[in-house]
């Protein structure tokens, strides 16, 4: 991955500590949110986390809940069981991603393509499930190395 000198969390040990809590449901929308997680890691824009920890309580995990910048959670349908998880140990969403909200059908089919998983990771990066703040982009910015749009990198 390309260093990144901004705070979008773009670049290795750059920007906001994100945790990204995946509902990790039986079905199809459940799935995308674990291939999500792990995409948006990939990209480095934060760390998944085990929801199914964070609900007994239990771990570190709640500790890397107060160490970090951002809680991210991605729920595969309105149940919102990753929500009601965090809720109920008390962790603060920053933003919450529901991937039938996306546009994506629920069902047991697992044959899962790449563009369902591309539009919960883009809603991610832009911010879409933001709890009451408004996503401060710069409409000119063209897409730096990280690939999310900030503008980072480019040459002054």
């Amino acid at each position: 991955m390309a260093e990144c000198g901004c705070a979008c969390g773009g670049g290795e040990g750059e920007g906001p500590k994100r945790i990204i809590f995946p509902c990790a449901g039986a079905a199809n929308v459940g799935q995308i949110t674990n291939l999500a997680a792990i995409q948006l890691a990939a990209e480095g824009f934060g760390s998944p986390a085990c929801t199914a920890q964070l609900a007994t309580g239990a771990g570190p995990v709640k500790t890397k809940c107060t160490e970090a910048d951002e809680v991210v959670v991605l729920d595969g349908c309105p149940a919102a069981c990753a929500s009601k998880i965090a809720e109920a140990q008390g962790v603060a969403v920053d933003q919450t991603v529901i991937v039938t909200e996306e546009g994506v059908a629920k069902s047991h089919d697992l044959n899962i393509a790449d563009d369902e998983i591309e539009c919960i990771v883009s809603a991610v990066w832009e911010g879409k499930g933001k709890q009451g703040k408004e996503e401060k982009k710069d409409p000119d910015a063209q897409a730096g190395p990280c690939g999310c749009g900030c503008g980072c990198g480019d040459e002054e």
